[in-house]
């Protein structure tokens, strides 16, 4: 894993906190983090509901992006709590699709287990 990846990685599993918020939310046993074409890094953990009302940790990562003006990615890079990278689900995918024609080139970490013993 390069250096970036390996940063990605870092600063995506230090967001890991599994835990309960309330009887119908549950939080933080995935996080992402999303690496912009001006060297920026956003995170954010997966939020489950009880309904259809959660999110992704990766478009919660996004929406974080974009609310800081940036919508330009090189990388995402999603991590479960036991530490396995993981591929974004597929609304996820179509979110990262919807960010423009530059979507097409944005590099996703898919999987870890070649080098997980490194991490």
């Amino acid at each position: 894993m390069n250096e970036e990846w390996k940063k990605l990685y870092d600063i995506a599993f230090g967001k890991i906190n599994p835990h309960e918020i309330s009887e119908n939310m549950y939080v933080g046993g995935v996080a992402a983090a999303v690496l912009t074409k001006k060297g920026n890094i956003y995170t954010g953990v997966c939020i489950d509901t009880s309904s259809s009302l959660g999110m992704c940790a990766e478009r919660n990562a996004l929406s974080t992006m974009i609310t800081n003006g940036e919508n330009e990615v090189d990388k995402v890079l999603s991590v479960y709590k036991d530490g396995t990278v993981m591929p974004p689900c597929g609304a996820c995918r179509e979110f990262i699709m919807q960010l423009g024609t530059t979507a097409k080139k944005i590099q996703i970490l898919i999987d870890n287990r070649s080098f997980q013993d490194k991490c």
